[in-house]
């Protein structure tokens, strides 16, 4: 990796801000120049940001009040000897690009990088990871909180829709609000499972013998928890576990293949392998198996501040992975107007092998 803490650039991203200083709001812009760090934003957050900014690696981070950003950004800009400026092109518009370039491209060449905030994201230290546990932690109890309700009130209520249990899950996810959501809920029962990102029906009622799919997650202090079950609905015996039993036989096919493609992978990645191989391990199974077609999309993605980080985990990534890199494993087979599976959790690079949050 490219030694990124000591490269000058700017972002208007919160979560990059975030990172570079412990706070960010909806309307500022975070700019270093070369040991010189600057937190820039309007009057309604200066006190606040003042409070909160915390110095990362000893430099302090000074607080510019500003009624126009860029304007301000510009004057530093063209006060320091910066000759090379780096930014993330997804995360500025072109308005922007352009007025800093007029103003400073004579001086400074302005470069931008895709992803250049989560590069330097994509290893997480100790206390990250275990922000990022206590995430998942608290995940896992919101599946299993949420069994327990649907499995109470299954027989008391008429008809419990995908609607309903999908809008319903988020009072166990957040705590009624004590905690946000990563990412809006993916409540699926039975063939409507086998679109990837399933829209929530009001028409499709849970019943007896439904199989579920439930992908979600919350913040923990910022960092993000993400994890999916696919499970059998028995009212009395209801749990998201990996052990599931099908009455169907070819759906307990698929299922089993998933989860040995899961297990496959979990097991037999290493630190130095690519984004690439490690994906091979689960498609290797599921296509060993006929399924190849069914597996559409990729096996993994980092996670962190952000819900999708670096390092992916896919057919074409070349991105080596390395001790304190963190993403999901998450394979599946989606059968369209029939059934869909996956299985995923988190995985720490970690004594050079994957170990489960």
């Amino acid at each position: 990796m490219r030694g990124l803490e000591r490269e000058s650039h700017f972002t208007l991203n919160e979560n990059a801000m975030f990172f570079e200083c412990a706070y960010s709001c909806d309307n500022a812009l975070f700019l270093q120049l070369d040991d010189r760090s600057f937190f820039i934003t309007d009057s309604r957050y200066t006190q606040e940001a003042k409070e909160s900014l915390q110095p990362k690696k000893g430099v302090l981070v000074e607080v510019i009040e500003s009624s126009d950003l860029v304007q301000s950004a510009i004057d530093l800009i063209t006060k320091s000897s910066v000759k090379k400026l780096f930014f993330d092109p997804n995360q500025v518009n072109l308005q922007t690009y352009k007025r800093l370039d007029s103003a400073v491209g004579n001086k400074v060449v302005l470069e931008g990088v895709p992803s250049y905030h989560r590069q330097k994201r994509i290893i997480k230290n100790e206390h990250e990871i275990q922000l990022l546990k206590k995430s998942q932690a608290l995940n896992v109890e919101a599946f299993e909180n949420f069994a327990e309700y649907v499995k109470k009130i299954f027989d008391e209520k008429e008809s419990l829709s995908e609607r309903y249990l999908q809008h319903k899950v988020k009072d166990f996810l957040t705590k009624e609000g004590v905690y946000d959501l990563s990412f809006e809920p993916i409540l699926a029962l039975n063939a409507n499972a086998s679109k990837p990102h399933a829209l929530p029906s009001a028409k499709d009622f849970l019943k007896a013998d439904h199989s579920i799919l439930l992908d979600m997650g919350i913040k923990y202090e910022r960092y993000c928890s993400d994890r999916t079950r696919t499970a059998f609905f028995d009212p009395k015996d209801f749990v998201f576990k990996r052990e599931q039993s099908f009455k169907d036989k070819e759906r307990q096919k698929i299922y089993d293949i998933v989860k040995e493609a899961q297990e496959k992978a979990i097991s037999g990645i290493r630190a130095g392998m690519t984004g690439k191989e490690a994906d091979s391990l689960a498609r290797g199974v599921i296509s060993d198996y006929g399924y190849g077609q069914y597996f559409t999309h990729s096996t993994g993605h980092g996670i962190g501040l952000d819900i999708h980080e670096l390092p992916y985990i896919s057919s074409r990534s070349e991105t080596i992975l390395e001790e304190g890199m963190v993403f999901s494993v998450e394979p599946g087979i989606y059968i369209p107007g029939f059934f869909g599976v996956r299985i995923e959790d988190l995985v720490v690079i970690k004594n050079s092998r994957a170990e489960l949050l």
